[in-house]
């Protein structure tokens, strides 16, 4: 699961995660977090964000609130995870014990050109989120740390705060439906019923 340059492979990491899933809803930030998502497979219960740069934290949040019985993960970047490091503050206050979030940091801003995020030299990401409030943190660095990586955001109590230290090579694009009505619909309906996309 390494990639060449010794960092984690983001592509196989999000396979391993989403492998056998059950009903856990995924919400994934925009840029490289939904073309991975996606590239494991198009799934109702996935909502890929087209835009909202910073709001992926807050959209699993309240995904997780109106859902308490539903594991809810968000798997986003460090780019975005910078621009809405505030919600850490009201993910922690808030503590929806079904929450997970996943940060894959590759240190740049993979969508504007590659340039080096402030982790690149030195933020870190999961003390921010103990400073937070948020009590289940880690970061990931090593190929043997993913199991209890992986059974930390699938099963441990939320909400759990995770950094993934992965590969910032470029991936063939897999793309999600573009629409977000579509994207929200077709989740709506996969957590409530047939026709609750209409109500």
């Amino acid at each position: 699961m390494l990639a060449a340059s010794g960092k984690l492979d983001r592509r196989e990491l999000v396979r391993a995660l989403l492998q056998d899933r059950g009903d856990m809803a995924v919400v994934a930030g925009l840029g490289a977090p939904a073309w991975d998502v996606t590239a494991v497979g198009d799934h109702p219960l996935n909502l890929p964000l087209w835009g909202g740069m910073g709001g992926a934290a807050m959209v699993g949040l309240g995904l997780a609130l109106a859902q308490p019985a539903r594991r809810v993960l968000v798997i986003t970047g460090d780019g975005e995870m910078l621009m809405g490091i505030g919600s850490l503050a009201t993910i922690a206050v808030q503590a929806p014990a079904n929450l997970a979030i996943l940060v894959q940091d590759n240190e740049h801003y993979g969508e504007t050109g590659m340039q080096e995020t402030a982790t690149r030299h030195g933020v870190d990401l999961a003390a921010m989120a103990a400073g937070a409030g948020i009590r289940h943190t880690m970061t990931v660095r090593e190929a043997a740390e993913l199991p209890a990586l992986i059974d930390a955001l699938r099963r441990g109590p939320g909400p759990v705060f995770a950094v993934a230290k992965v590969d910032a090579g470029n991936l063939p694009l897999v793309l999600p439906p573009r629409e977000g009505a579509l994207l929200q619909a077709r989740m709506r309906e996969a957590i409530l019923g047939p026709g609750a996309a209409l109500e």
